[in-house]
């Protein structure tokens, strides 16, 4: 039997202890063993539960205790999450999280605290939810030299978008529904600002280059800036708005940012609707492939955590997973030297003045075009160079958002 210990009863804790009982004996075939939660390290009371027997509010008898094997933090956020997850792996106990803040600052340091004690640090569930991503990069895709990891990393800000376009609902009403349903939080900063992806991204981009890109290294744009006219226009150039991660390599450099894109309908990602997400990755031997699915929830999230847990299982005398090394190198180049077109709205009033400044240009044709609104597409530009020409304008660029 092999002793599991589950930090934080959360939305994903809960959902960990509910796969592990459910497919109980389905688990126990795949990882050989038995596994059994032990502990569970939570402050609130439990008692009168089927849990109250396994909680317990000091860490140090999860950590002293040899018989637990493997640790599955849930907890979220840095502190105390990363002290626990490194006095865990000192004391040789496998450690898997759902933390993509905890991964994208401290990652390196848990990997390397890992391989020095032999056990594993994993985090299938800390992109994309459900959705299997880090694994296949690290296995299925690994004959690849990755040329772009493109995704829609968060479900709030794409349900946002996708009642806006679908049900003409204003960005302050979409959040108002999103929140109403339990897809948003009462401070919906880290989902609409795009931090909540940037992490994500952060995780992608260590991946992709198999050193560690720490988050003040992505740049973030998040979509509190859109709006229906916005959604208008990019219908009448059939294309969507999506909030997207990218880690793109152009020209020998490597770029890791978040930002709205306009992408065409028939873009493999146009379709990714609600809170669902997905995944494209571009390999120069495989090509384009696209891992879709929920990224978030109480049980994919947990389907991802628990499939940790049996690779740790499988494992329990093994360092597997290489992940990525520490660096300090700047490995990432500043978005501004990114090179794309760009969709900018404006009032029609200022049309001369605008196509004037950003020329070369295209104008978009809009027969529903909003009362006293134009728009138009630039030549490709650096994004320095763009927001030099926007500040030139003063103010008149109503919205500004790159074409994918």
């Amino acid at each position: 039997m092999i002793q599991v210990a589950i930090l934080g009863c959360g939305t994903v804790g809960s959902g960990v202890y509910e796969v592990l009982s459910m497919n109980h004996d389905s688990i126990a075939g795949k990882a050989e063993d038995t596994l059994e939660v032990k502990y569970i390290l939570d402050r609130k009371d439990f008692s009168g539960t089927p849990l109250a027997g396994k909680v317990v509010r000091d860490f140090s008898i999860i950590e002293n205790d040899p018989d637990v094997a493997i640790v599955c933090e849930t907890m979220g956020g840095v502190d105390p999450a990363f002290d626990y997850s490194a006095r865990a792996l000192k004391k040789g106990k496998h450690v898997v999280t759902s933390n993509k803040e905890l991964v994208a600052t401290h990652g390196a340091e848990l990997l390397e605290l890992a391989r020095q004690n032999n056990v594993n640090y994993l985090f299938e569930a800390s992109v994309g939810g459900g959705i299997p991503i880090l694994r296949p990069m690290m296995q299925c895709l690994s004959a690849n030299e990755v040329s772009e990891v493109c995704g829609i990393l968060n479900g709030t800000t794409n349900y946002i978008l996708t009642r806006m376009i679908r049900a003409g609902l204003s960005f302050e009403d979409a959040l108002k529904e999103a929140q109403q349903k339990g897809y948003a939080e009462a401070n919906p900063a880290a989902d609409v600002e795009g931090h909540d992806a940037a992490r994500k991204t952060c995780i992608l981009a260590s991946l992709v280059l198999g050193k560690h890109v720490y988050p003040d290294a992505v740049a973030v744009e998040g979509i509190t800036g859109i709006s229906l006219d916005d959604v208008t226009f990019a219908s009448s150039m059939d294309k969507v708005i999506k909030l997207l991660g990218r880690v793109v390599r152009q020209e020998g450099k490597v770029f890791a940012f978040v930002s709205p894109h306009l992408i065409d309908k028939s873009h493999p990602l146009a379709g990714v609707e609600d809170v669902f997400n997905a995944i494209l990755v571009d390999g120069n031997a495989v090509g384009q492939v696209m891992f879709y699915g929920a990224g978030a929830g109480k049980l994919p999230t947990a389907s991802a955590v628990v499939a940790d847990v049996i690779d740790c299982a499988r494992h329990l005398h093994l360092n597997r997973f290489a992940g990525w090394q520490d660096s300090k190198e700047n490995l990432i180049t500043p978005a501004g030297e990114f090179v794309c077109s760009y969709y900018v709205r404006f009032a029609a009033a200022d049309a001369a003045a605008v196509t004037a400044a950003l020329a070369p240009c295209q104008t978009v044709e809009c027969p529903q075009a909003p009362a006293g609104q134009a728009a138009l597409v630039t030549e490709p530009l650096s994004g320095a160079d763009m927001a030099e020409k926007l500040a030139a304008l003063g103010g008149k660029a109503l919205s500004c958002i790159r074409i994918l």
